[in-house]
C-alpha cells in the first residue's frame, strides 16, 4: 500500500511563514507578561498578615502564695514532775480551761508524809537553836562575874550557830516537800484548750509522762519558707521604706476558702536552711472564733508589686525542651525566633524583663511563620491584647 505524501510548493511556504513568526512574537510576549504577573502576585502572597503586638513596660500587682504550717500562739506540753497514781482528772478533751485551773490530781500520801517529816525536823531544830540561845545568855552572865572563863561562852554560841543553821536546812527540807507535793496538782499554765488526755483515772505515770497538751489558739502563727532571692527581695522593699513594711497577708485555708482575718507579717527565722536554701517567715493571725487550730495546714497569700516589666501573651509563645520562644520583628518586618525566661505566669500572660520598649512581638498564628520570613503586621489595639486581664 503506497502513500500519499503532501506537496508544498516554494510559494505557499513564502505564503505562510510571515503569520508563523507573528504568532509565536505574540506568544512569546503574552508568555512574558503572564509570567511577569505571575511573579509579582507570588511575591505579594509571601507577605502574610499577621497579627502583632507592641511591647510597652508596665506595673502590676501579682498574688505570690506560699504553703504555710499554722502552730499555736502558745503550746505546751503538760508532764508529770513525779511518780504517782492519777486519782482524779478534772477536764475533758477539747475543753477550755483557764490559767491555774486545776486539771489532774494525783496520788499525794507520800508527799504529805514528807512534809510532815519536815515540819517536825523544823520545830526540832527551832527548840534546839532556843535552848542554846538560852546557854548562852546564862554563860554571858556568868562570864560578865568571872565564875567561868570566856572560851566557855564561844563554845555555847558556837553551838547556837549549829542549832541556827539546822534550822535553815529544816525549812530547805520543807519547802522541798511542799514542792513536791505542789506537783501532785497539775494545773493549767495558760488559758487554752485541752488536747488528748492519753492516761486515765487510776493509771500509773512517771516523771515526765505526757499527761495532755494546752493550746493557746486566741491567735495563730503561719510559718511559710522563701528563697533567698526573694528573702533578698523583701529585705531591700524593706530598705527602701525605712525599715516599714505594713503588708496585710491573706490565708487561705485548706478547702480554698480565704480566711476574713487578715494577717501581720513579724519575724523571720534567724538562719537559712540547710539543703534546701530557705529561711522561715512567721505572720500572726487572730483567731477570734478559735476557727484555726494548732498544726492545720493552708497557704499565706500576699501582694507583690511588678515595676517596668513587659506581658507576654502565652498564646505568642511557644516551648521546646525547658525553654520558651516568640517570634520578634525586626525593623523590616522579618520574623526572628527569640527565646526570654518567664519570671512568672500572671493569668493567661507570663511575667518578663527581658524585652525593650517598642520590641514588635507575633501575637497570634505562630503557626503561620517561621524565622527569617518577611511578613505585613497588623498592628493589635492594646485594649484587645490585654483585654482578658482587666476582666480577671
Amino acid at each position: 500500500m503506497t502513500s500519499k505524501v503532501s506537496k508544498v510548493t516554494f510559494g505557499d511556504f513564502h505564503y505562510w511563514l510571515p503569520k508563523v513568526l507573528t504568532a509565536i512574537a505574540i506568544i512569546a510576549v503574552s508568555s512574558f507578561i503572564s509570567c511577569s504577573s505571575g511573579n509579582g502576585k507570588n511575591q505579594n502572597q509571601l507577605l502574610i498578615e499577621v497579627p502583632i503586638v507592641e511591647l510597652k513596660p508596665m506595673s502590676i500587682t501579682v498574688p505570690k502564695t506560699y504553703v504555710c504550717d499554722i502552730q499555736a500562739v502558745q503550746f505546751v506540753e503538760v508532764r508529770a514532775k513525779v511518780e504517782g497514781f492519777v486519782n482524779r482528772i478534772y477536764v475533758d478533751e477539747g475543753q477550755f480551761v483557764k490559767k491555774d485551773q486545776t486539771l489532774f490530781q494525783l496520788s499525794s500520801n507520800e508527799f504529805n508524809e514528807m512534809v510532815n517529816s519536815a515540819n517536825a525536823k523544823l520545830r526540832q531544830a527551832q527548840a534546839e537553836a532556843k535552848a542554846a540561845s538560852l546557854e548562852v545568855e546564862r554563860l554571858k552572865i556568868l562570864v560578865d562575874k568571872n565564875i567561868i572563863s570566856p572560851s566557855e561562852l564561844e563554845l555555847a554560841r558556837s553551838k547556837r550557830a549549829v542549832a541556827e543553821s539546822a534550822i535553815a536546812e529544816a525549812e530547805a527540807m520543807l519547802k522541798n516537800a511542799k514542792i513536791g507535793l505542789s506537783y501532785t496538782t497539775v494545773k493549767a499554765p495558760f488559758d487554752g484548750f485541752v488536747d488528748r488526755i492519753p492516761f486515765k483515772t487510776g493509771s500509773l505515770v512517771t516523771a515526765g509522762d505526757l499527761l495532755t497538751n494546752i493550746t493557746d489558739i486566741s491567735e495563730i502563727f503561719a510559718y511559710y519558707k522563701v528563697t533567698e532571692n526573694e528573702y533578698l527581695q523583701y529585705m531591700r522593699t524593706r530598705l527602701e521604706n525605712e525599715g516599714v513594711l505594713d503588708q496585710e497577708v491573706s490565708l487561705i485555708l485548706s478547702n480554698g476558702e480565704v480566711y476574713e482575718h487578715k494577717g501581720k507579717l513579724e519575724t523571720m527565722e534567724a538562719d537559712f536552711e540547710r539543703g534546701t536554701g530557705s529561711i522561715a517567715f512567721r505572720v500572726r493571725f487572730p483567731n477570734p472564733d478559735q476557727l484555726l487550730k494548732h498544726g492545720a495546714t493552708g497557704k499565706v497569700q500576699m501582694e507583690e508589686e511588678l515595676k517596668d516589666i513587659f506581658l507576654i501573651p502565652q498564646k505568642s509563645t511557644f516551648e521546646i525542651q525547658d525553654y520558651t520562644y516568640v517570634y520578634i520583628l525586626d525593623k523590616d518586618n522579618k520574623v526572628k525566633v527569640r527565646s526570654f525566661k518567664p519570671l512568672q505566669r500572671f493569668g493567661l500572660f507570663y511575667v518578663s524583663d527581658s524585652f525593650e520598649q517598642g520590641d514588635r512581638i507575633v501575637y497570634e498564628g505562630i503557626q503561620q511563620v517561621k524565622d527569617g520570613i518577611q511578613i505585613a503586621p497588623e498592628l493589635k489595639p492594646e485594649k484587645d491584647v490585654y483585654d482578658t486581664l482587666v476582666k480577671s
